[in-house]
């Protein structure tokens, strides 16, 4: 049967036609349409045997094929923080425990043999023949324990530059900074476009330059191992020793002001506080000292400060019953029975701790101590009432006389007192002050003082001073030397921390230092006060204190490592989540001011 074509109208091919037009159309619009890929691929790629071009940028890819026989946390940060343009691959494969287990049995017995081989040939011992099987044996103990696991690891960097020369001498850069570490890399000669890829973001690993390596080493190139600590504003601390960065700090910006630093004598503790203190001076800060060494006096002369020097001989007196002149309404209404219990601690530790040598006070004691302390303050016109703080309040002597004509305990606590108020230690506490410490930097000298009176005459300059952070609120820093005299009683060390808890209110920042690590550590209220400091210093220290430190600070191996090494000036800084090495760095006129070496001070 013959098929009849059906004859097609004018209409019809009119609309074909038109539908023609369109397609041409719309694959001329389409092939003048950019793509994602259009505009992400280079203008042109070369590739030669050791290196390649990618549009305007030469690049060249490298590979390392050899470690040293240790390696230490953070062996790659000098490659990671390196002011270069460079792309850094890592493959990590792991490896089945039995597989590792044979060939390091075989492995094991191939060393043996060399080494027996050896010694009936009369050769001397070979040590790197004995190194490898030792590493053999503890890593076979440790897989067959599960304390360890074995990968196959690759390491890859590619350089990029705008020149051939500048390709050179950034591929030297990396050399030398895998070389002090005695790691061996390569140019992946003849592989360029392998290189390419295998950097590439794709996981395509076509070097296939792999070594083996456990559980313990691969960690160590955990790339993010450098904290940045420098913000927009605060003071220099010093240089960043992970990546010669600076380390510019505000204290202010954490959680809370308050710092700890723990060194053995000697490691610059006392000269790197100074140096904060004087650059914290230069963003307007208030300085504090309590100085029980005599260090800081050159630096509060340089500085036009004021330097109160604390002893029975001299005219300089404080009274402990001393009031904040509070502007606060809940504080003014708190203020007298703050101070009552702060002279409750303060009595505990004259009348039975630190300077008398008595026991501790009784609960007859105690009871009869609070109503002689609320009976002088009354005497003297001082309530509850805020509108009564500004009385002259009343002293130990005032006290004294309460004491001497109450019932109970009273005047055998008035006889104990007695060498505070016409004894021994009379004058210096048990009059009206007559200090101002309205100046930029304000520094106690308690030197000169008896040591039994150290402590007490800690804890009422403390005292003093907090009253005075609550009455006029500034940006201060309050800085406690030698802190572990007040923690070794436990009413200072009480108020000690009060202190550091309550100090962010009042915009003061708490610097406590100490020597006496391990004390300080093993009390209750010196860990307490580490929490609640949100940087740490840690300088030099002795190797007893280091496994303390680390256990409270978590520290790795190599920090423990290094913190019985570290020389004069470097330490770690922790400061909120993050920690670095750090180095601690002065200018000539800065450290003629604020040295401590004997030497140094003289020229």
């Amino acid at each position: 049967m013959s098929k009849k074509k059906k004859k097609l109208t004018a209409a019809e091919i009119a609309s074909q036609a038109e539908a023609m037009e369109m397609a041409e159309i719309q694959k001329a619009f389409e092939q003048g349409t950019n793509t994602l890929r259009d505009l992400i691929s280079p203008s042109a790629i070369e590739i030669h045997s050791d290196y390649f071009r990618l549009g305007t940028k030469y690049g060249r890819t490298i590979y390392v094929y050899g470690y040293p026989r240790t390696l230490y946390t953070g062996w790659i940060s000098p490659l990671i923080n390196i002011d270069e343009v460079i792309d850094v691959s890592m493959y990590i494969y792991p490896v089945e425990s039995a597989v590792v287990m044979k060939n390091l049995k075989t492995k094991a017995t191939q060393l043996e043999a060399s080494m027996n081989l050896n010694a009936e040939k009369g050769k001397i011992r070979d040590p790197e023949l004995q190194a490898a099987l030792e590493d053999t044996e503890e890593l076979r103990d440790q897989l067959q324990v599960g304390a360890e696991r074995f990968f196959r690891f690759g390491l890859y960097v590619t350089i990029w530059a705008d020149s051939l020369d500048e390709l050179k001498f950034v591929q030297q850069k990396i050399e030398t900074i895998f070389g002090q570490q005695m790691i061996f890399s390569k140019v992946a000669n003849s592989q360029q476009e392998q290189g390419l890829n295998s950097i590439m973001p794709q996981c395509m690993d076509q070097l296939q330059i792999r070594r083996n390596m456990n559980t313990g080493a691969i960690s160590t190139s955990f790339p993010f191992t450098s904290a940045d600590l420098t913000q927009d504003k605060g003071i220099l601390y010093g240089i960043n020793m992970h990546n010669n960065g600076l380390v510019i700090f505000d204290r202010f910006s954490l959680e809370n002001a308050n710092m700890v630093v723990f060194a053995k004598s000697g490691a610059g503790k006392s000269f790197t506080v100074k140096l904060e203190a004087l650059r914290s001076m230069m963003t307007g800060a208030e300085i504090i000292i309590i100085d029980p060494e005599n260090e800081y006096q050159k630096l509060c002369d340089a500085v036009g400060g004021s330097y109160v020097r604390l002893s029975l001989n001299s005219d300089v007196r404080i009274n402990p019953f001393d009031l904040p002149k509070v502007i606060d309404s809940e504080d003014a209404d708190d203020a007298l029975r703050a101070n009552l219990v702060t002279l409750h601690g303060l009595f505990r530790l004259m009348l039975g701790g630190a300077a008398s040598g008595q026991a501790s006070l009784t609960p007859n004691e105690e009871a009869d101590l609070d109503q002689a302390l609320i009976d002088t303050y009354a005497r003297a016109g001082i309530t509850s009432d805020p509108l009564t703080h500004q009385s002259t309040p009343p002293t130990i002597m005032n006290l004294y006389d309460t004491l001497l004509h109450m019932e109970g305990s009273g005047p055998t606590l008035a006889q104990r007192l007695r060498k505070y108020t016409t004894g021994t230690f009379a004058g210096i506490f048990s009059q009206q002050s007559n200090i101002d410490i309205n100046n930029q930097m304000v520094v106690f000298n308690i030197r000169d003082l008896e040591d039994e009176l150290r402590p007490v005459a800690m804890y009422i300059v403390l005292s003093h001073i907090w009253n005075v952070v609550r009455a006029n609120q500034k940006k201060r820093l309050l800085i406690v030397d030698e802190a572990w005299q007040l923690m070794q009683y436990e009413d200072s060390a009480n108020f000690l921390f009060s202190l550091a808890k309550r100090a962010r209110k009042y915009y003061l920042g708490l610097t406590t230092i100490t020597q006496d690590v391990e004390d300080f550590m093993g009390m209750k209220m010196g860990r307490a006060i580490v929490a609640n400091s949100s940087i740490q210093l840690l300088l030099k220290q002795s190797a007893s204190a280091v496994d303390v430190l680390s256990d409270v600070f978590k520290l790795t191996e190599e920090e423990k490592r290094r913190l019985s090494n570290f020389p004069v000036g470097q330490g770690l800084f922790f400061a909120g989540q993050n920690h670095v090495h750090i180095q601690v760095i002065a200018s000539e006129t800065e450290e003629r001011l604020i040295t401590t070496n004997p030497v140094q001070a003289q020229q």
